[in-house]
């Protein structure tokens, strides 16, 4: 029986001005610039390929015209967390960093691993994630200010900072209203929020995050939901030795959002603070306690979307 061929992955490392290319198992590696006129040139040499997956990590903004572009020449596009990339490099004994070795490298994980490939967000999403990181910035540079406010005394800093806080809240109440207009302008967004904010301690800010950041919201499981925002636990043991839970990776929004609504929760939601008190009561530390809230959240939200019924009060 002759052995399975292996399907061609394709990996990019993406850089500010050029795109390092692997393509395995050919073992073929090339770069074409970060434009318009590359990009093409690269979306030209790998269709005839017909590969399995095209994968890039993520790198702040750098990929996302790559990934729209090949995307939409046909190829089965990948975007990959960056520390999962990490932690494979690790685990494989790579140290040496160069882009066209992190090229390959990205290739090799999709080998390994086989993510599945999931559609790329249209336009209008696109929008939405890029209108809901602005705000996440504007609101770490307000914290910032707020901050100096506190550290400088003197009048004139004062007054400085109070315009820029100003002029920053003016800017973030202009963009929740363009955030809402969007929403409401799509129905399958309207009524996704609608059901997140039936819970008590969801606001539309956690909804609308949950929504741009997690669009596989509703279409999983509660585990694979759970591991796909980074509040599914994971536990270091070896032999008799058993180590703490930790959770991490996954989505950092999405897990700072439901942070701060099971903060809420646990003062608004008799079902989930009673939750919350009987971890407190078995001896759980009280961040533990609410980490297993925010994951009780996504999960009762993931639970609610998916069969398109709003919430009703649970038994404590």
């Amino acid at each position: 029986m002759e052995p399975t061929a292996q399907p061609t992955i394709v990996g990019i490392d993406v850089s500010k001005d050029r795109l390092d290319v692997a393509i395995v198992p050919h073992g073929e590696a090339f770069f074409v610039t970060r434009d318009a006129a590359g990009i093409d040139d690269l979306a030209a040499r790998l269709l005839p390929l017909a590969p399995a997956a095209v994968a890039l990590e993520a790198t702040g903004g750098y990929e996302s015209i790559v990934a729209a572009s090949l995307s939409g020449a046909g190829l089965p596009v990948l975007v990959l967390n960056p520390a999962q990339i990490r932690a494979f490099a690790k685990a494989i004994g790579q140290r040496a960093k160069t882009d066209p070795i992190d090229a390959r490298l990205i290739a090799t994980f999709v080998l390994a691993t086989n993510p599945p490939i999931r559609p790329l967000p249209d336009e209008a999403m696109a929008r939405l994630n890029d209108l809901v990181a602005r705000r996440r910035q504007i609101i770490a540079m307000m914290v910032a200010e707020r901050q100096r406010l506190k550290r400088f005394p003197e009048p004139r800093l004062q007054r400085s900072i109070t315009r820029l806080l100003d002029a920053l809240q003016r800017e973030l109440s202009e963009l929740d209203s363009e955030i809402g207009r969007d929403i409401r302008a799509t129905p399958a967004w309207r009524e996704n929020e609608e059901l997140a904010t039936s819970v008590p301690g969801i606001g539309p800010i956690i909804a609308r995050t949950l929504i741009a950041e997690l669009r596989e919201i509703g279409q999983l499981t509660r585990r694979q939901i759970a591991a796909l925002a980074g509040l599914a636990p994971w536990t270091r043991q070896s032999g008799k030795w058993k180590g703490m839970c930790f959770i991490g990776g996954g989505r950092a929004p999405v897990r700072a959002a439901l942070h701060m609504g099971a903060v809420t929760a646990i003062r608004h939601n008799p079902a989930l603070k009673a939750f919350y008190e009987r971890l407190l009561a078995a001896g759980k530390p009280k961040m533990l306690a609410l980490v297993a809230v925010a994951r009780k959240l996504l999960t009762i939200i993931n639970a609610i979307i998916r069969d398109r019924t709003p919430w009703q009060p649970l038994r404590p």
